[in-house]
């Protein structure tokens, strides 16, 4: 028996040539991948317009191969809206830091997926404002020190974290809303399929479609990578926990 290699290629959905401008060791890079595989595999490169928001994906035209555009703060989700209405045939995306989503767009983004409209919001969740320097965050964990919460998130002063996959499923809009990570192979596997089935829930008009990334941010949680993807295991995964939180196609899904 001989053994079979499978070699590695850039996706046709990432620009030639590209150099992601990420941080080393920041999931962003995976997760633009993963999208751009999706893209490919659903031969959606020519039919897709994507809505990038300000934060650290701010930059994603200039890394994925498909006719983009650039929201202001918090509105990415008001702009696909319009998109989606005026070019329906389109397969429309955006993709969001969990500040511009949760934060500074979170009436963009909960009255897009109580309307139903029928686009697809990728959400990194990485606990805080990454390109800005690391401020608190809507989902910024409890006790999670911040350069504006330097003795942690206080709970009296702060309040709770929001659980963004949680809000979004319970919107009667929602199609399919899930949470996954990228700390492991069989975890980026998952999520592949998660952005995957999204953007199928999209082509076949069924409502409102939403993947939230747990992400890491080495270079403000002042971490290796192999201790941020700790810590997303140790710290964020039991707050925030993977899993589908709502599939209209699946009688059956619930998190596991």
């Amino acid at each position: 028996m001989t053994a079979t290699t499978q070699v590695f290629k850039v996706p046709e959905s990432i620009k030639k040539g590209s150099k992601f401008s990420f941080c080393p060791g920041c999931d962003h890079g995976v997760a633009v991948r993963l999208v751009a595989e999706v893209l490919d595999e659903l031969g959606l490169r020519d039919n897709a317009i994507l809505v990038a928001s300000i934060g650290c994906s701010v930059t994603l035209y200039d890394f994925v191969e498909v006719d983009s555009l650039e929201a202001p703060h918090g509105r990415a989700l008001a702009e696909a809206t319009g998109i989606k209405r005026a070019r329906p045939e389109r397969t429309v995306f955006t993709y969001q830091g969990d500040g511009d989503f949760a934060s500074i767009g979170m009436a963009e983004s909960m009255h897009c997926a109580l309307r139903g409209e029928n686009v697809t919001a990728i959400c990194i969740n990485n606990t805080t404002y990454g390109m800005t320097g690391g401020q608190l965050g809507p989902t910024t964990l409890l006790g999670q020190i911040t350069t504006t919460s330097p003795t942690g998130r206080n709970l009296e002063y702060y309040g709770y974290p929001i659980k963004i996959t949680e809000h979004i499923a319970m919107c009667d809009g929602t199609a399919y809303a899930a949470r996954v990570s990228l700390d492991t192979v069989q975890n980026i596997k998952k999520a592949k399929a998660a952005i995957k089935k999204a953007f199928e829930i999209q082509q076949k008009g069924l409502g409102f479609s939403f993947v939230e990334i747990l992400s890491t941010c080495p270079t403000n949680w002042k971490k290796t990578p192999q201790q941020a993807h700790e810590r997303v295991r140790e710290e964020m995964m039991p707050v925030y926990k993977p899993g589908v939180y709502k599939d209209i196609t699946d009688a059956s899904a619930e998190v596991k």
